[in-house]
């Protein structure tokens, strides 16, 4: 293992409360990583505001690590997210009513959440408020990053891009599936295929892959409005055990 780098994730990036947004952990551990697709698998949450160890591993990948140790690790992944079958992605038109449509009824247990909070503005959080895609099985949303968000190239930094390819697999498993609130992200893999202007309109969108029991595997993907891909993903999803 490499050196140690203390980071600490602002509450700003919280996804559950006191809980940083998985998504942007995950694209904190995929930036140190030395690969195109990379997956993240969660070992436990990751507090914010609250000093957490990162470093480098010997297999080209990252490890984040608490106090009561690993928090979350990246080992570089050569699987191929081209043979999830990416659908192509909704028009911006009907991402945009999928929005509106999540938005004047989402789903009971919404948290204050970076990637899918209600309450958040353009420069406070993602909005991937992802509804349903009538005709498809798909949810999708429309969504445009503000300028508070951005690096100093003027782009959505790496970490918020594996961020838009977060939250919507969630609304997927509960939408399109029969996963419960409160499911967690266990893994996440990810490729990154183009950078992300900053207030380019964006369409992030996701699906079931299959399901087992607490189990939920879920595809997603970031298209520009003009269908361009800008990353795919898969992911784990794992539900609380039943009370």
């Amino acid at each position: 293992m490499s050196d140690i780098e203390t980071i600490t994730v602002p509450d700003l990036l919280r996804g559950y409360p006191g809980v940083a947004f998985g998504g942007y952990v995950a694209g904190v551990l995929a930036r140190r990583a030395a690969a195109g697709t990379v997956r993240v698998d969660f070992r436990r949450p990751t507090p914010v505001d609250v000093p957490v160890g990162l470093a480098r591993t010997a297999d080209g990948g990252a490890v984040l690590t608490g106090a009561d140790g690993v928090l979350a690790a990246a080992v570089p992944d050569e699987a191929d997210l081209a043979a999830l079958g990416v659908p192509e992605p909704p028009s911006w038109a009907e991402a945009s009513a999928a929005a509106e449509a999540y938005r004047a009824a989402p789903p009971a247990g919404a948290v204050d959440c970076f990637g899918c909070g209600l309450d958040r503005t353009p420069d406070t959080g993602l909005r991937l408020h992802c509804g349903g895609v009538p005709g498809r099985d798909l949810v999708a949303t429309a969504w445009t990053p503000g300028p508070a968000l951005a690096d100093a190239d003027g782009m959505l930094p790496a970490e918020l891009v594996w961020g838009a390819l977060d939250c919507p697999g969630n609304a997927a498993g509960r939408q399109l599936g029969t996963m419960p609130g409160g499911a967690v992200t266990a893994s996440l893999t990810a490729r990154l295929l183009r950078p992300v202007p900053i207030s380019a309109r964006l369409v992030s969108y996701a699906w079931i892959v299959a399901e087992e029991g607490r189990k939920h595997r879920v595809g997603a993907a970031l298209a520009t409005a003009e269908g361009d891909l800008c990353g795919t993903s898969s992911a784990l999803w794992v539900a609380p055990p039943p009370a």
